[in-house]
């Protein structure tokens, strides 16, 4: 096999990625926006030992699964992976990964059905535009391709509220207008490098965070306009982000109009939202999630430690049948809407810490409790092994894990194996539909010693 050398297969599976996986002379190729049961001629684009890369050269016979994607920017733009199979089909592919996640780890538990999306357009309550310009120097916002830095632009994301589109346009006149400076990766010059946008699913305010280099005149400008145009803005902040890094924010918010925090509901809480702080993408489906996270904890009458705990949505959920709950957070800000959400919702058995998960068990030993539930709910990079070392030390009796990344999951629960627990069942939630990503909830019970 060469590259660029032609052969006609049949794709017999897909990965978590969005590729199409077929074998020809025994070697799997990876093919993109491809379906299971296409026939099709594949050009070889890249071979490596094991296995290689190839493109859809001509579509012979389509899948009864593929679709006409809806996005004109579907394969160019990092986003969606699916919008070229029907939902049932994603869902499948989505429930098979989380399966072979653990049982490539070693685990056995039982499999519940995966939960679909309730609407899988204009979902996301939340976007991270990052801004550049375009080989004409004009400026641009949109997505990153896959695998590179480069933008696609993007008018009107399927995944986005239409208003955040209205807002982006916005915000592009008023830079074109101003002649303001955009941000240069490879130079690490100019100023304006994001526009995050985060909007109430039930409340329907929207804050505006223009993250930059530096704060100049022109900002404040754009964010009277901003407000004055779009009733739905309760505030525009920039953060402050000098570093020469692929991390999106800073560590410095600065008010410019309004307020800092949106205000939102999530499973019956009142919630405030500060614009570097955690909070799950969709509402609707977060909410079936936690109520999930809920049943597996059984937190009634038990003292609940909510490890990652971000704005304290999830063990917010669980305190009014709780004895206690102790919250772990590194982000302050988050920390603060935290308390603040507790006091909100008149919520008194909580306490919330600031401090990285590593240092959790030792915060909560010193706080003379011993938790007899515990809730994970790490970054997509999971959790390091010394702190499910540590964590595994409290003896709780159950511990849940919410997970974004069902690979990660099963690895930690590996670990958590060796440390005494076992995985009793996971469950499938589709959180971010038509994108490579699925939620999982996890179970896993103390073994009697």
């Amino acid at each position: 096999m060469n590259k660029n050398d032609i052969f006609t297969a049949e794709i017999v599976d897909l990965t978590n990625l969005g590729s199409g996986v077929c074998r020809i002379d025994g070697m799997a190729v990876f093919v993109p926006n491809a379906a299971i049961g296409d026939v099709c001629r594949i050009r070889i684009l890249k071979v490596k030992d094991r296995y290689a890369y190839g493109k859809i050269e001509e579509l012979t016979v389509p899948s009864p699964d593929r679709i006409e994607a809806d996005c004109p920017v579907f394969g160019k733009c990092g986003g969606c992976s699916f919008r070229h199979i029907n939902y049932k089909a994603e869902l499948a592919v989505k429930e098979r990964f989380i399966k072979d996640s653990f049982t490539k780890a070693g685990l056995s538990p039982e499999f519940l059905p995966i939960i679909g999306n309730d609407n899988i357009f204009r979902y996301r309550n939340k976007a991270q535009y990052p801004l550049g310009r375009d080989k004409d120097g004009n400026a641009v916002y949109g997505f990153y391709a896959n695998n590179s830095h480069r933008i696609v632009p993007c008018a009107d994301c399927l995944l986005q509220p239409e208003i955040f589109s209205e807002i982006m346009e916005r915000i592009l006149d008023f830079i074109r207008m101003h002649k303001l400076s955009i941000y240069n990766e490879e130079e690490n010059q100019g100023v304006i490098r994001h526009i995050c946008l985060r909007k109430g699913h039930y409340s329907g305010e929207i804050n505006v965070t223009i993250v930059a280099r530096r704060n100049i005149p022109e900002f404040k400008k754009l964010s009277k306009e901003l407000i004055s145009f779009f009733p739905s803005i309760n505030g525009v902040v920039v953060n402050i982000n000098k570093a020469d890094t692929n991390v999106i924010m800073g560590e410095e918010d600065i008010l410019l109009d309004g307020k800092m925090d949106i205000q939102d509901r999530m499973c019956g809480n009142e919630v405030l939202i500060s614009p570097r702080s955690f909070y799950q993408v969709n509402t609707p489906m977060a909410e079936r999630l936690y109520s999930i996270a809920k049943n597996f904890a059984e937190p009634t009458g038990k003292t609940v430690a909510d490890i990652y705990c971000g704005i304290g949505t999830i063990g917010l959920s669980f305190a009014k049948e709780a004895k206690k709950l102790i919250g772990v957070e590194i982000v302050d800000s988050a920390v603060k809407n935290a308390k603040q959400n507790a006091e909100l919702n008149k919520i008194s058995n909580a306490e919330f810490y600031c401090s990285d998960a590593d240092n959790a068990a030792e915060i909560i030993k010193n706080a003379g409790i011993s938790p007899d539930v515990i809730i994970l709910d790490p970054a997509r990079k999971g959790c390091q092994r010394q702190t499910l070392t540590n964590i595994a030390t409290l003896g709780a009796d159950r511990i849940v894990v919410i997970s974004c990344n069902p690979a990660t999951a099963a690895r930690d629960c590996a670990i958590l194996k060796e440390l005494g627990y076992e995985t009793v069942k996971v469950q499938g939630v589709d959180l971010f539909s038509r994108t490579q990503h699925v939620e999982c909830v996890i179970l896993l019970s103390r073994l009697s010693t």
